[in-house]
This record gives structure tokens, sequence and C-alpha cells, in this order.
């Protein structure tokens, strides 16, 4: 529970307002016709996660403004942190360097480190914080530069990092990769008892996770292409047993120091995280051919996906110990088509952008990317926890659809959100959020703040449908605090649409506030007129690229419709339908295949899977020019 929200900032005050002229429920004679929009109001529903409107690295302003439920800190340069002396590896993405992050005092540290003002900032804005702790072994070994390829010391390189030309990027000139460096070059070892010392440091500064202290910790950041983004210390691949192991080590290291403290894991970084281990990976990249239908680690553990595996070694640590050290299954996703996370804004790309949401939730959408297969991403999640280690919560600590600075990119954000609570998604955290003015600042707003005065989107999901989502999706809730009916509509084409709308559930004669954002003006939340429906229908006007949240006042329900608590979302039966859980058909573990990520793709400047970008600054603040450059191409 957080506490109350403060007064929202001047910015989002002055965003919303009133416009009488513009009428919600008047088709115009241009408006082309859309799909049908149904809604049912009477069911139970299942509860909304409230984490998973989280974010990586959240602006603090943003963050306090929308009661932002969960901040991460997170990804590459969190695997190889040292918190004594608050100095990070910035592995791949910076020429394996060790930088000391800016604080106020070193000689106080570890008090004041970059970590404990991160904790700060997320307590004042009354955010839950997710801290990542290493499971790879090593950390930086002190405070003060130091990189993992000198030049010196292993010979000409391809490129060097202009401000420090002794780092390399571990590519040697010929193109061959450096073998055989030192990781004592930039780093120590670093185990359970490493982590036990910094939980300590932590609870005893901000009290442990059930007095209001870290509440989550992510076991590293995407274990299984540590081949490619820390090879400088971890050059093979993290196999199956590796990560049992670890696993086991500092989640339960976790657990003394701190019980009531949530884990994460194994943080994947995307599809074939699920299916194969890194050692896997890293071998079929390298062997191709049959090794993708015959991975050597998977043959050796009975041909059981990655995934299914983790999960049951988890399962079996409990019933050993009688305690859990996993709480949350979480794997990391970003679309794979073309252009989308790397904010294409060509139209085809656009389009892509706003159909791949599908991948999230619907079997019957193939992706399109190398993938090349139906992914149903928070259904398949479900199920492998269900199956193999019932209780586990499912989170997607990172994401990103691109374009956060673009309408189109806001309209895929606030697709995502409405999909993450429609499917029952437990926790999520956008990486790269946008600035608190980006059109995709505002899908949050149309969720978390769409009055300016702190009203929300409901958080009991309702049953709700679109003829063709691919031009129009529907997302339904009850708000638990007054009984509001809130729907999300997303226009996700460029056409001006008249869509009808069927609520069951309402009195006859209804009212809706409604709340608009859109192309028009991405500068602000338009309040417009209240939408009459009679007898639970309507013609909805839907301008391009727009979203339209509707707000049903409780009085306008129909009598007998549901208003106490939520349904428990429990997973019904395998291709069993129910009005009032996030069901979809099943699909067989079977079908799905692993397969050579040619190019996998990522969100634009700042993560990485097949090479590294630049930041985008220094870690001075400085903007660092050509923010697209390549520093490294692993094989693949």
């Amino acid at each position: 529970m957080h506490p109350k929200r403060p007064p929202v900032l001047p910015l989002l005050a002055a965003a919303v307002v009133t416009a009488a002229t513009l009428v919600a429920g008047s088709p115009l004679a241009h408006a082309a016709a859309g799909p049908a929009l149904t809604v049912d109001a009477r069911a139970g529903g299942h509860p909304i996660s409230p984490d998973i409107y989280g974010m990586n690295f959240a602006d603090a302003g943003l963050a306090e403004e929308l009661g932002l439920p969960v901040d991460r800190w997170g990804g590459n340069a969190t695997t190889r942190y040292n918190y004594l002396t608050s100095t990070s590896n910035r592995a791949g993405d910076w020429y394996f360097e060790n930088i000391p992050d800016e604080v106020a005092d070193p000689a106080r540290l570890p008090d004041g480190s970059s970590t404990d003002q991160f904790v700060a900032k997320d307590e004042a804005a009354g955010a839950d914080t997710i801290l990542t702790v290493p499971l790879i072994g090593w950390v930086p070994k002190a405070r003060e530069k130091a990189c993992g390829f000198s030049v010196e010391k292993y010979g000409p390189q391809q490129s060097t990092d202009q401000w420090m030309p002794d780092c390399g990027n571990g590519v040697a000139a010929d193109g061959s990769p450096v073998t055989g460096n030192d990781p004592a070059d930039t780093s120590v070892p670093a185990g359970a008892g490493y982590v036990t010392d910094w939980l300590h440091h932590l609870t005893s500064r901000y009290g442990t996770a059930a007095q209001g202290g870290v509440k989550y910790y992510d076991l590293d950041n995407e274990a299984d292409i540590w081949h490619a983004t820390h090879r400088d210390v971890h050059p093979d691949g993290a196999g199956y047993d590796e990560i049992r192991d670890s696993t086991y080590a500092i989640a339960g290291a976790v657990k003394a120091a701190d019980p009531g403290a949530r884990t994460l894991g194994p943080v994947g970084w995307g599809w074939n995280s699920i299916l194969l281990s890194g050692l896997d990976q890293k071998t079929c990249n390298e062997q191709g051919g049959d090794c993708w239908s015959n991975p050597p680690d998977r043959t050796a553990h009975d041909g059981v996906p990655y995934a299914t595996w983790y999960l049951r070694q988890m399962a079996a640590y409990e019933r050993r110990h009688g305690s859990r050290i996993l709480d949350y299954y979480d794997n990391h996703w970003y679309p794979q088509g073309t252009g989308i996370t790397g904010g294409g804004e060509d139209e085809a790309t656009r389009a892509l952008r706003l159909r791949s949401t599908r991948q999230l939730w619907d079997p019957q959408y193939t992706d399109e990317s190398w993938i090349g297969q139906p992914v149903d991403l928070i259904p398949r999640m479900r199920r492998l926890v269900d199956e193999n280690y019932p209780g586990t919560k499912i989170a997607v600590s990172e994401y990103n659809w691109g374009a956060l600075d673009h309408i189109d990119g806001a309209l895929a954000e606030a697709d995502v959100l409405g999909i993450f609570g429609r499917e029952g998604l437990d926790l999520a955290t956008l990486w790269s959020p946008p600035a608190p003015t980006d059109p995709g600042a505002y899908a949050f707003r149309m969720y978390l703040d769409y009055d300016g005065k702190g009203s929300r989107f409901g958080d009991t999901s309702l049953t709700a449908a679109s003829a063709d989502p691919d031009k129009v999706s529907v997302f339904a809730a009850r708000r638990s605090s007054d009984g509001a009916l809130t729907l999300m509509v997303v226009n996700k084409s460029t056409d001006e649409l008249t869509a009808p709308l069927s609520v069951t559930g309402l009195a006859d004669r209804a009212h809706a506030h409604v709340f608009r954002y859109g192309g028009g003006d991405t500068s602000a939340i338009t309040r417009l007129p209240d939408q009459s429906v009679r007898h639970g229908r309507a013609s909805l006007t839907l301008p391009g690229y727009s979203l339209t949240e509707l707000v049903f006042p409780a009085a306008d329900r129909a009598a007998g419709a549901a208003h106490g608590a939520p349904a428990h979302h429990a997973a019904p039966a395998q291709g069993q339908d129910s009005p009032d859980a996030p069901v979809h058909e099943a699909r067989q573990p079977a079908d799905d295949r692993a397969v050579p990520a040619a190019r996998p793709v990522s969100t634009r400047n700042v993560h990485t899977v097949t090479g590294s970008t630049l930041p985008r600054q220094t870690p001075s603040g400085t903007p660092r020019p050509g923010a697209q450059h390549t520093l490294t191409s692993p094989t693949r």
C-alpha cells in the first residue's frame, strides 16, 4: 500500500483540459465504420495487479506524479555492481569498463551509494524498489576506472573508447574475439556472502521489506547471454546446472537476510530464454544446423526445455528445504520485428508495432520476426508456472515497444498495459521509460492519473472484446474504490472510426465521463462532454491514433451487476473459456522450437543482445556523439 500521493505536478494539471465543443458520441459523416466493441460489466472479474505499471529507472518527478507502484534498478551494468564502492562494470554496453558512479561523499561509502540514492528516490515517491543482485560471481575490484580488454595487454582491437583509448571492445583487428583475458583486470569474486552483507546494509538503512524497505530482488540480469554481454569474465554460456546452483546460493542468501523480500528469476532476455540455456544458445549460435533441434545442454537434462527445468528445480528446493526461494518467474520481452524497438516511424513499422502486441496473448498470431511462430507470451508463462511450480507469480521486468516519443508508441504502450491487466500478469517494468512530456508518459497517465487528480483505471479486469483488435482494442475494469466502470479504447488506425459499443450490466440510461489523448494534441489529455449510453448501446467516434477512456459512475450500473470483491484469478483447465479469467486456446509445448536469432533486436541505444550500443550519456552526463554506433558484434 502506497502512502497518499502528493498533489499532481503543474505540468499535468495544465494538461487536462475541457473541450465542450468536441462530441464523443456523435459520429461525423466522414468517419469510417469501426469494429464492434462489447463489454460485460456483470461478472466478478479478476484483480489487476498494480505492479504491471512499473518502470526501470523512472524519472523522479514522473514517478511521484503517477504514484508509480514499482521502479527497477536493472540492466547489464547492474550485473557487476559493487555497492561498497558504488562502481559498476558497463559490460559490452561500454567497452567492459569499470566506471565509478557519482556520489556526494565517496569517503562515506557504502552509505550514499548510487543504489542507496535509488532506494531513497523510490521511498520519496512511494514506489517499491527492485534491485538486481549478482549471480555471475564478480563485481568491480575498486573505485577506479579499469577495462576488461586492455589494448596494451591484449593487442589492437577493432574499436576503442575515445575517452579511454586503452579500453577495447574485445574484438581483435582480424575480427576474432579476444580470449584468455584475466577477469581480475576489472573484478573480484562475489558470492552469497557479498549479497548477505549488501542486504544487511540495506535493511539497516531502510528496514526490511516488511518494514517498507527494498521489496524485490532480481536474480541478476539476462544470465543466458552473459557470454556476450559479460564475456570478459564469463566467456562460456551459462548452463542449466550453473544457474540452478547460483540461484540456490544467492536467492537463499536473500531470503535468509530478509525473509519478506520477493525474488525474481531467471530474468532471461527473450524467446530463446524460455527454451534454451545460455550454454545452448552460445553452442548453437556457433555450430548451427541440427544443434537447434538437439541442443546438447538440454539433451543432457532429459530434453526438458530450460524454463521448465528451472521452475522444477525451484520447486524441488522448496520440497527439500520447506521454503520458497523464487517468487516470480521473470522473462524479458522485446518484440523482434524489424524496426519496432528501434523507434522506426515509417508506415509499415508503425502498423507492425501496433499489430505485434498480439504476441503477448494471441495463440493464433504468428510472430512476424525470426521467431516465426506463435508466442502467446503471458498465457505461456502462466502455464509454465502452473504446471511446474504452482504459486509462482509471473513478471516481465524489461519490455519496450519503441517510439515512446511518438503517438504510435504511446498507443502501443497503452495497448500493452491493457493486455497486462487483462491477461493477469503480476509485475512489469518498462525499460527506457519516456520523458514526462513524451506521448509514452501519457499512456501511463491514462491508466494512473487521467484527470490530473489521481483518478485511475479500474483494478478488477472485466470481459471486453473487439471484433478487430488490430484496428481497435478495448479493455474494461471496475474500480474498487468507488465501483466505477472504466473502459480504455485504443484506436490503432490512422482513420477516424465510428465503433458500436455494447455494454451489458448498465442501467437503461447511463452517462460516461470521457477523457481522450491522441495525435491531434500530444501535450494534453482532453476532457470531453459525457457519452450517453441507452439500453447498453452507444456509437463511439474515435479519432485516428487516439486513446479514449470512458468512466461510468457506480450509480449507472444495472441492479444485480457485480459490485463485490473480484474473483480469485486461478488458471482454468487447458482450452476452457471463462467469462472472468484471461484464458486463450492452449498450445502444446511440443509445438515450440528454438530458432537461430539471425539478429535479435532490442530497444534503441540502451539494451543489447548481439552487440553493444552507446549509452545515451557519458558517466558525467555529457551526450556522446554517434548514438547508433555498434561497438561489438558477437557471432550469431
